[in-house]
This record gives C-alpha cells, structure tokens and sequence, in this order.
C-alpha cells in the first residue's frame, strides 16, 4: 500500500493538488460560471436595448435623433416629446380607451373564469378533461383565422329571444366589439389557471363550509376564491396585459379616430405638422415608455403573485 509521502511524492500529485484548490477559491468558481453569465448577461441585453432605445429616443430632441455619429446617450435631453403627447387629445383617448377595454376584459374573464374554474375544478361530471382541453386548444388558433367570422358577427349579430330576433348593429366601431371578442383569448387562459388552483385546494375547507348550509357558489366566492389569490392576479394581469397590447381585432373592428386604442393609436400617430409621410419618432417613443412603464411597474409589484400563479398545478401534492 502506496503512504502518503509516496503519493505526495508522485508525479503531477501536487499540480492536480493546486488544480483542484483553484477550482474551490472564490476565483475558480467565479471562471467556471463565467459562461453562464455571459449568456445571461446577452439575453438581459438583448430583451432590454429595445426599450432602452425607446426611452433614449423619447428623451433626444428631433433634431438629435438621426445625428451620426450615434449618440447613445442624449446630449440635451428634453421633456418636449412627453409634452407633445400628453397633451394630444388623439393620444389620450386612446389612453382612455384602451384602459376601459382592458379593464372591462379583465373584469370578465375572472369573474366567469372564477365561476368555470370552481366547476371544472372542485366537481366531477363526464367530460370534464374534454371541456378543459377545448378550452385549452382555443389558445392555439391564431387570431386572423377567426377574423374573417367575427368580422361577419359583428357587423351582421342577430340574436333571437322568445321567438323574436333582434340587429345589434352598433357593435361595429364600438368598444363592445373588442371587449366581446378579446374573451375569446383571455378566458381560456384563465379557466385554465384558476381551475389547477382550485383542484390543489383540500377538500376539508369545502366539507366544512358545507355545515353551515351555503350554496356552492357562495362558498365558492367566500371560502375558495380568497385562497387562489395568486391565480387571480397572475391571470388578470395576463389578461389586460393581452387585452391592452392587441392590434389586429381593434384596427379591424374600429373605424373613427375616437375609439382607437392605443396600437391602432400610435400607428396612426400624426406630428405637428399633420403630414402622414412625416414619422414623429420622438413622440411615437415617447408615446411608447407611457403605455409600457405602468405595466412594468405593476408586474415588479405583483411578481411573487405572478410566479405562484404561473407555477400552481406543476406538483401536485
């Protein structure tokens, strides 16, 4: 048997030695996860220089925009291109607008996701799983290959009650018209959430609120729905964020500058000049950090929300 002093003594036994106390200093470490930082750092570059471009434009006066060679930082920077937005009426009806939209969606698809989420979640029917997978695969249909029937169901809706059938004609060029079919992409997705929270919940608390003699959907809304808080507010963030950011139904559905939301809004943007072949870059970005830092704030303070939310259902147990 080879001793210590032999092993010691053995040719590359104290390089191996120092290789292996490289490895475990502070600075061994910090080598080996260079790579994973330096793909971290790339991804983090690449997802924030667009907005970070945004926000330097917003701050350059027009006259710096297109100077070369590029400065990446504003020379004289300026609060003019946020003046010139927030004061255009065109812009904050849009403003308007889309946060009515938005929230009206938002309202809706968690009050009837809550209720379908309660159903599909805490009680056994047959096609259960049928139901839920259809409204899963909803999510996977593009938007334009349903734009040519919602266009038809807007414009031409009749509805028939009690025998007698009624034109809704004025869904066309309303708001209505995009609180209705943005449902159609934001209450799948909430059903789904809110129902993997619902069947995570024990029993027990349902068996329990039962002695009292409730209705289910009053135990629903009083026991169950305080206790899935972070599904509500993953999925209701999700769903105005979705809502808020939507283009292709609202430049489809609205045809007066007055109901644009902000999109169809900031396409059709117009400078001071009024000309259409002049692009005013400086308050389109302007225009862009307003509608985009809410958002980012609000997600930054609901973030333990959103990600409980995100990964409620993935362990079960």
């Amino acid at each position: 048997m080879n001793t210590v002093a032999e092993r010691a003594t053995r040719p590359g036994a104290g390089t191996a030695g120092r290789v292996r106390r490289l490895k475990r200093s502070p600075v061994g470490r910090f080598v080996r996860r260079l790579p994973f930082y330096l793909v971290i750092a790339a991804i983090f570059f690449y997802a924030l220089f667009p907005f970070y471009w945004a926000l330097r434009s917003a701050f350059t006066p027009d006259a710096d925009l297109f100077r070369t060679p590029v400065q990446y930082f504003p020379h004289n920077p300026t609060l003019h291109q946020f003046r010139e937005v927030l004061s255009s009426h065109f812009f904050l009806r849009a403003l308007l607008n889309s946060t009515l939209v938005a929230g009206a969606v938002t309202l809706l698809a968690l009050v009837l996701g809550s209720i379908a989420g309660f159903v599909l979640g805490r009680f056994r029917f047959r096609g259960r799983s049928v139901t839920l997978y259809l409204m899963l695969s909803m999510t996977t249909f593009p938007q334009i290959a349903i734009l040519g029937a919602l266009y038809t169901m807007i414009t031409g809706l009749r509805v028939h009650i009690l025998g007698l059938s009624f034109n809704l004609p004025h869904l066309y060029n309303s708001l209505w018209a995009l609180i209705l079919t943005y449902m159609i992409f934001t209450l799948p997705l909430t059903v789904w959430v809110l129902t993997s929270f619902m069947r995570a919940l024990p029993r027990d608390l349902e068996e329990a609120a039962y002695i009292d003699g409730p209705t289910p959907l009053h135990v629903s809304y009083t026991v169950l729905l305080p206790l899935v808080a972070p599904g509500l507010v993953t999925t209701g963030l999700l769903a105005f964020i979705a809502a808020w950011n939507e283009f292709l139904y609202a430049v489809s559905f609205e045809e007066t500058p007055d109901k644009f939301t902000v999109p169809v809004a900031m396409v059709n943007f117009v400078g001071k000049s009024g000309s259409t072949f002049q692009v005013p870059w400086g308050q389109l970005m302007a225009a862009t950090v307003v509608v985009t830092v809410p958002l980012i704030v609000l997600t930054l303070l609901l973030q333990r929300r959103i990600l409980a939310g995100l990964t409620a259902g993935a362990v079960k147990g």
